[in-house]
């Protein structure tokens, strides 16, 4: 299965190929972006440039990165990615939006056209997405899209983001809770 563009109401996401890498130069440049990736620092180019070939490694049966845009102007990227671990029928959804286009519903419209194309198109039984914990813009997309708080692990690493040390939390959605209405 090729990995297909999606459309929502507001958004176009396009599966991402290396025409994007300046797009992707340019979110990873921002201390924003990153704050909590990582060590919370902006990445210079060559490392983007790794990331993007990666990204582009992840793609296959329908899955993979896709760039999003409001009209022509890039937004960030969404993924939905294949289980590290191979697990059948599960993926990891993700999203990275440049700041001037968060709290504006544009994570959460992207990555429900993520989910339904997973659920209804791929055939997945599971999608994960995990966080820092202090991270509570993405917590709270997750929440809204009916992903469950599955909890907290790893005893995180005091670092520059105050809250760091708090750990990672981890959240998921069935293909029976996405059907039953948690869209």
């Amino acid at each position: 299965m090729i990995q297909c563009t999606l459309q929502t109401s507001r958004l176009v996401l396009i599966p991402l190929a290396h025409e994007h890498l300046e797009y992707e130069v340019t979110l990873d440049a921002s201390p924003g972006v990153m704050r909590y990736l990582g060590a919370g620092s902006p990445r210079d180019r060559s490392v983007v440039e790794k990331h993007h070939q990666e990204r582009l490694d992840v793609a296959r049966d329908g899955l993979g990165f896709w760039a999003g845009f409001l009209e022509a102007e890039f937004v960030g990227w969404w993924l939905l990615a294949p289980a590290d671990d191979d697990a059948r029928g599960q993926a990891e959804l993700g999203y990275r939006l440049k700041p001037d286009f968060w709290r504006q519903g544009l994570a959460a419209e992207g990555a429900a056209a993520l989910l339904a194309y997973g659920f209804d198109d791929v055939g997945l039984t599971q999608i994960f997405a995990e966080t820092m914990t202090v991270n509570a813009g993405s917590r709270a997309v997750m929440s809204r899209l009916g992903l469950t708080y599955l909890g907290t692990r790893d005893e995180g690493i005091a670092g520059p983001i105050p809250g760091s040390d708090q750990g990672n939390v981890d959240y998921a959605i069935t293909r029976d809770h996405w059907a039953a209405g948690a869209r």
